[in-house]
């Protein structure tokens, strides 16, 4: 049996069992962020392809998006969430659900076009390895658009400058204020986005009237029209509390074809289809498929 290093195991922010869309989402006063999110995600999203990637997918609140791509996959930490989202989008070819852990993902390198993460990386206490995860799965000149928590936000520098708060918005480190809850400096995050292998070549600034009193006087339709004519110049300054922003992979090419999984337990791609999911002949683990959902977060052995 093939033996690999394994991955350091972290912490991980998991939904499972709880409904992330109506904890969240669904009556909760959201319909303005919901929106200045998808202006921004409109702006950056490459508008086809063969393979997008969602990380971080929960319900698939954003998935009618990627109308330009030929497969859409959806993956999560938790199943639930992925049921939700298939009893939404249904089962079909074109969406594939994946139960998998974000700091070992189970495809192949260079099989997905594009990556996107939002609201998803204010969870990781590791967010470098997670970049480095995305960089081995995208296409040569591939995208990756991600949403993060910025910590140098407006109302956190006055706060800071009238001694509101303890912690500096200008110090680059990421900032925990509360357990599997970051923000991130936008200088921090170029560096660690660099030293992954990725070149910025947009940033939008989001959300800008993310304010209980705007958001109960001011329709929600009106205050994301505004926030989206402020989101390229407000880029420049980045005093928002989101920033999206999308970076490239060096090279040119399409994504690899053949098989699109690997293990995550040796990284081998040798999976052939076995009785209740997929079989690994490198390490001869099964992970299982059950309900049109892969589930690799927990191997089964022969």
């Amino acid at each position: 049996m093939a033996e690999h290093t394994a991955e350091p195991r972290r912490a991980i922010c998991d939904y499972e069992g709880t409904s992330y869309r109506a904890r969240f989402w669904e009556g909760q006063g959201r319909e303005y962020e919901d929106l200045a999110e998808r202006i921004a995600l409109r702006r950056l999203l490459p508008p086809e392809g063969d393979r997008l990637l969602e990380l971080g997918a929960a319900f698939g609140r954003l998935a009618d998006l990627y109308a330009g791509y030929a497969r859409v996959i959806l993956l999560d930490y938790a199943k639930s969430g992925l049921q939700e989202a298939q009893a939404r989008l249904g089962r079909s070819e074109r969406f594939l659900y994946i139960v998998a852990d974000l700091y070992r993902l189970p495809f192949a390198p260079y099989t997905c076009d594009t990556v996107v993460t939002v609201r998803v990386l204010h969870h990781l206490v590791d967010a470098p390895a997670a970049f480095f995860q995305v960089a081995s799965v995208l296409r040569p000149g591939g995208a990756y658009v991600l949403e993060y928590a910025n910590k140098r936000h407006l109302k956190a520098i006055v706060r800071y400058l009238l001694r509101k708060q303890t912690w500096s918005p200008f110090e680059p480190e990421p900032y925990e204020f509360a357990a599997l809850n970051f923000d991130f400096h936008p200088t921090w995050m170029a560096h660690e986005l660099a030293r992954a292998g990725f070149r910025i070549d947009a940033e939008l600034a989001v959300s800008h009237f993310r304010h209980p009193q705007l958001k109960q006087r001011i329709a929600p339709q009106r205050l994301a029209a505004l926030d989206g004519l402020l989101q390229k110049v407000g880029a420049v300054c980045k005093l928002a509390p989101s920033i999206f922003l999308r970076g490239r992979t060096s090279g040119h090419g399409a994504a690899a074809a053949g098989q699109l999984f690997r293990c995550p337990v040796c990284l081998g791609q040798d999976l052939e289809h076995a009785v209740g999911g997929l079989l690994c002949r490198t390490c001869e683990v099964v992970w299982e498929v059950s309900d049109g959902i892969y589930d690799f977060k927990t191997p089964r052995r022969l």
